[in-house]
C-alpha cells in the first residue's frame, strides 16, 4: 500500500510502498476515503525537519540534551547510530481521517467490516486504529467533513475545559483551521464568539460563517469593541489556538477576560504571562488543554481498550469524536466552507510545498483515496541484490521487531559477508518496517510472521520485539526449524519455559540441529572475558550492583502483561552474569525489595547460592542519582579482588601486579555477541550459552517474584 511520509534528516515528503498494518488485538483495519492535512501541526514538523542540525537542536532543546548525555555515557558510535536511528526513519504524518472498516480483531465486537468509521489514522490508504480511536459513521454522512474528526475533538475538548454555557461569551485568538473549527462549535452551543488573529483573511471567513463579531487583533480599538459586545464585562472564557513565539496572545487573552474569567490554551504559544495587571487582579483561571481528551496518552485506554466509566468521565477522547461526528450527521454544522484545497494522495506532497511555501491562500486541505483500488495484504519487495547472495548464504536472516535496542545494537552489528543474508523484516508498523528494510538492505518488509516463518530461504530468526510477544516467537520459529536470538527476556510465562524445552529437545533429534541464543550480551564483553579468564574454580563471593533508575509508570516495561516488570525484563541479565562468572547454577535465591508507592519492586536485594558453594549477592536499585556508574561488580575469591565498572573499567588485584584494564568506551558485548552467534549459525557449533543457563536465568527470575511473594527462601 502508498503511504505519506518524511524522512526528518532532510524532511522529505514522499509517498512510499509499505505493508498493510498488522492487526492487532482491540485494532481495526481501515481503508481510507479522506484525511485531513492538519496545515498547522504537520507544516511545523515538516518545516523543523528541513533545518540544518543545529536548527533540529534549537527546535528539539530536550532531545538535544539526550544525545549530550547519550554520548557522555555510551560515546560516540553508540549515539551516532541512535540519532540516525531517528532521522533516517520514514515518519509517518496525519491524525485524522475517515474510511470503511476492511478487518477488525477477534475481540471487538462494536464494529463490523463494511461499517463506515471516523478515527485518528495516518495519511496512507489503509490504517491501523485502536477502538477507542475509531467512531462509527452514518453511511450518508458527509466525508469530507467527517475527515475533520480528531482536528474536531481537540477543538471541543478546549471548550470543555473552558466550560462556557448558553449566552456566555468566548473568544477565540487564532483563526487557523482549529480556531475556525472551535468558533463552529461554540456557536452551535449558543456561546456569542468573537474571533481574532492578525490575518484579514482569517478574519473575514471567520466573520461570514462561524464567528459574531471577528476582529484584527492589530486593528485601533479592539479591547473596547470587546468590551461593548460583552456589555462592559469581558470575555467569559478566552480559547487559545494560536500557533506563535510571542507572549501576546497570553496577555491579550487576561486584557479581554472578565474577572475571574477562564483561559484555555489549545495552541503552541508559551504561557510566561504578565502576572499584573490581569491574571492577578482579576483572578484568571489559566488551563491546558490536551489533545482529543481524556485517554489521550494513557497506553491503558488506547492500546488496551480499558474505557473510563461513563459516570465519572463523561467526555473521553472517543466521545468527544462521537459528538463532533453527532453535529456533523444531524447537520447541526456546517464546515465545508473548511476545505480550500483537495489532493490525491500522489499530489500530497504538492501540499505540503504549498503550506509552506504559502504559494496560495489555503485552510482545510485535504487527501483523497482511490476508493476502488484493490490493497493487497503482501510483503514489501525491496532490495533485490540480496537474491544472487542467496545460493552461497549460510546464514539467511528474518528479523522481527527492530525498536530502537535492535537498532542501535544488533542490526549494526551483523558481519555484512557474501554468506550472511538479511533476507526480511517484520514489524508492527508499516513505516517501521519499510524503514528499517531501507536502512539494512533487507530484501523485503513485512507486517505478517508468517512472511517470516515459513520462509523457507530464512533459516535464522531475531527476536527484538516486546517482551510479551517473546515466549510465542520462540515456540513458532523452533517449530519452523529456525535457530533463533531472542533478546532478553526468554519469555514471561513459566509455561513457555518448557514449551521452548520441548521444541528444543524435539528439533534437535536428528541430524539437523537448530540453535536458541538469548541476549545475555555482558558476558560476551573483553573485560568479562579477561576477568572470566582470571578466575579460578571453586566458590567465590560476588556483588553486582545495577544503578537502574527510575521508569515511569506508564512505560511499557512497567506494564506486566506487555513488558513483564523490570524483574522478569531486565533482572534476568544480571542472573545470567553471575552464572556466567561463578561457573555455577543457582540452587536458592532469596529476595527483599523495598516499598514504593507503585510497587513496582524495583529496587531490591537478591541473594543467590550456587551448586559450587558461590554466593551472589545483586542489588538493583531504581531509586538512584544518575551521575554515578550504571553497573558496579566486585568479584572476591581465594586472595582475589576484581572490580569492573561499567564494562569500561576493569581491575584486578591478586598476588602479582594489579591488573588493570581500561576501555574508550563502553563494551557491553553486543558486537562480540552477534559475531559470535552468527559463526556458530555458520559452523553447526554447540550453543553459546549452555541451554541449562539460559533456562536456569529464566527460571530464576520467576523465584525471584516467588520470594517477594513469599517472604522465603526459594530453593530450586
Amino acid at each position: 500500500m502508498k503511504q505519506l511520509t518524511q524522512k526528518l534528516k532532510k524532511g522529505n515528503v514522499n509517498i512510499i510502498e509499505v505493508p498493510v498494518p498488522k492487526l492487532k488485538s482491540g485494532t481495526v483495519i481501515v481503508k481510507n476515503l479522506y484525511s485531513c492535512i492538519s496545515a498547522g501541526t504537520e507544516s511545523s514538523t515538516v518545516r523543523a525537519a528541513r533545518k540544518g542540525y543545529i536548527g533540529k537542536a534549537k527546535d528539539r532543546p530536550q532531545q538535544f540534551k539526550q544525545v549530550i548525555d547519550k554520548l557522555k555515557t555510551q560515546g560516540p558510535t553508540e549515539t551516532y547510530r541512535a540519532v540516525m536511528k531517528k532521522l533516517d526513519a520514514h515518519s509517518p504524518l496525519g491524525y485524522s481521517c475517515v474510511g470503511r472498516v476492511v478487518d477488525i480483531s477477534a475481540d471487538i465486537s462494536e464494529f463490523s467490516v463494511g461499517d463506515y468509521v471516523a478515527c485518528a489514522g495516518s495519511h496512507a490508504e489503509i490504517v491501523s486504529v485502536p477502538e477507542n480511536l475509531c467512531v462509527k459513521i452514518p453511511p450518508d454522512t458527509d466525508f469530507k467533513q467527517a475527515a475533520y474528526n480528531t482536528i474536531g475533538a481537540i477543538s471541543i475538548q478546549g471548550i470543555r475545559q473552558a466550560d462556557v454555557r448558553l449566552g456566555e461569551v468566548c473568544a477565540v485568538i487564532g483563526l487557523g483551521l482549529l480556531g475556525q473549527l472551535t468558533c463552529v462549535l461554540l456557536r452551535a452551543a449558543g456561546v456569542k464568539v468573537i474571533g481574532i488573529d492578525i490575518d484579514p483573511r482569517m478574519i473575514d471567513m471567520a466573520a461570514n460563517n462561524c464567528a459574531d463579531m471577528a476582529c484584527l487583533r492589530n486593528e485601533t480599538g479592539i479591547e473596547q469593541r470587546i468590551l461593548n459586545f460583552s456589555n462592559g464585562m469581558g470575555c467569559d472564557a478566552v480559547i487559545l489556538t494560536a500557533a506563535s513565539s510571542s507572549l501576546d496572545p497570553i496577555n491579550f487573552a487576561g486584557t479581554i477576560s472578565r474577572k475571574k474569567g477562564t483561559i484555555v490554551v489549545v495552541g503552541a504559544v508559551p504561557t510566561g504571562f504578565n502576572r499584573e495587571p490581569h491574571f492577578y487582579q482579576k483572578e484568571l483561571t489559566l488551563k491546558m488543554s490536551c489533545a482529543y481528551g481524556p485517554g489521550r496518552y494513557d497506553p491503558t485506554y488506547e492500546e488496551k481498550g480499558h474505557d473510563y466509566p461513563y459516570a465519572y468521565v463523561r467526555w473521553t477522547e472517543k466521545r468527544n469524536m462521537q459528538a463532533i461526528q453527532e453535529l456533523i450527521s444531524a447537520r447541526k454544522i456546517d464546515i465545508s466552507y473548511l476545505t480550500t484545497h483537495v489532493f490525491k494522495l500522489e499530489d500530497a506532497p504538492m501540499a505540503y510545498d504549498m503550506i509552506l511555501e504559502k504559494s496560495e491562500p489555503f485552510m482545510g486541505i485535504l487527501i483523497e483515496y482511490d476508493s476502488s483500488k484493490e490493497v493487497r495484504n503482501e510483503k514489501i519487495e525491496i532490495n533485490k541484490q540480496n537474491k544472487t547472495r542467496l545460493i552461497n548464504s549460510k546464514v539467511s536472516i528474518g528479523f522481527i521487531g527492530a525498536g530502537s535496542y535492535a537498532q542501535n545494537s544488533l542490526l549494526p552489528n551483523i558481519p555484512r559477508s557474501d554468506d550472511v543474508v538479511l533476507k526480511g523484516v517484520m514489524t508492527e508498523t508499516s513505516t517501521g518496517s519499510r524503514s528499517v528494510a531501507d536502512r539494512y538492505d533487507f530484501e523485503f518488509c513485512t507486517t505478517q510472521i508468517q512472511d517470516i516463518l515459513i520462509n523457507n530461504e530464512i533459516n535464522t530468526v531475531f527476536i527484538a520485539t516486546r517482551h510479551d510477544s517473546h515466549g510465542f516467537y520462540v515456540i513458532n520459529a523452533l517449530k519452523s526449524e529456525k535457530h533463533v536470538f531472542v533478546e532478553k527476556p526468554l519469555c514471561l510465562k513459566l509455561n513457555e519455559i518448557e514449551e521452548i524445552k520441548e521444541q528444543l529437545k524435539e528439533k534437535n533429534n536428528g541430524e539437523k540441529q537448530v540453535i536458541l541464543m538469548v541476549g545475555y550480551n555482558r558476558r560476551f564483553s573483553k573485560l568479562s572475558e579477561i576477568l572470566k579468564a582470571q578466575i579460578k574454580s571453586g566458590p567465590m563471593a560476588m556483588i553486582y550492583r545495577i544503578n537502574a533508575g527510575a521508569v515511569s509508570q506508564d512505560s511499557w516495561i512497567q506494564d506486566l502483561e506487555i513488558g513483564g516488570g523490570r524483574i522478569l525484563g531486565e533482572v534476568c541479565h544480571f542472573i545470567d552474569y553471575l552464572s556466567f562468572l561463578s561457573g555455577s547454577l543457582p540452587i536458592s535465591v532469596y529476595a527483599l525489595a523495598m516499598k514504593d508507592i507503585h510497587n513496582f519492586k524495583d529496587t531490591l536485594n537478591i541473594s543467590i547460592c550456587y551448586e559450587n558453594g558461590s554466593i551472589g549477592n545483586i542489588n538493583y536499585f531504581a531509586n538512584g542519582s544518575k551521575t554515578i556508574s550504571k553497573e558496579y561488580i566486585e568479584v572476591y575469591q581465594a586472595g582475589m579482588t576484581a572490580t569492573l565498572k561499567d564494562f569500561r573499567e576493569l581491575s584486578i588485584y591478586g598476588a602479582g601486579k594489579p591488573i588493570r584494564k581500561k576501555l574508550f568506551t563502553q563494551d557491553k558485548g553486543q558486537k562480540n555477541e552477534v559475531r559470535l552467534f552468527i559463526e556458530t549459525v555458520k559452523t553447526g557449533n554447540c550453543p553459546l550459552i549452555p541451554y541449562e543457563q539460559i533456562f536456569n536465568a529464566s527460571l530464576v527470575s520467576f523465584k525471584v517474584l516467588e520470594s517477594l511473594q513469599t517472604g522465603r527462601v526459594i530453593h530450586l
